[in-house]
């Protein structure tokens, strides 16, 4: 990284179990050093509720914003997670499955 350049990055933390407190966020402290391990400024969190529309809001605004834009979830991936779809509709592209993987996970 260049001496005389600071590079940011973002992190949006998503999930209705953080905002409704049934979930504690360890995320943010675990990002924050890990980046500035690597000489980049983490400047902006944002936390929004698993709603497609404020994910892409958040990344949208964010990803204009910063050099790195990074996301979170509260719980994990789980059969209603949006956050692939939602991400993908923020930048404007189709979400692609790729074949091999998701024969190991049918296998499985």
């Amino acid at each position: 990284m260049s001496r005389d350049r600071t590079w940011t990055a973002a992190l949006v933390v998503i999930g209705d179990e953080i905002l409704s407190g049934r979930t504690q966020d360890k995320n943010i402290a675990q990002v924050a050093n890990w980046l500035n391990e690597q000489g980049v400024r983490l400047a902006e969190v944002r936390v929004v509720a698993d709603d497609s529309e404020a994910i892409g809001d958040a990344v949208n605004a964010l990803r204009s914003e910063h050099d790195y834009l990074f996301t979170t979830g509260g719980i994990g991936p789980t059969h209603d997670d949006i956050t692939v779809d939602a991400i993908a509709a923020a930048f404007g592209v189709p979400v692609i499955v790729h074949p091999e993987a998701r024969k190991i996970l049918e296998n499985y």
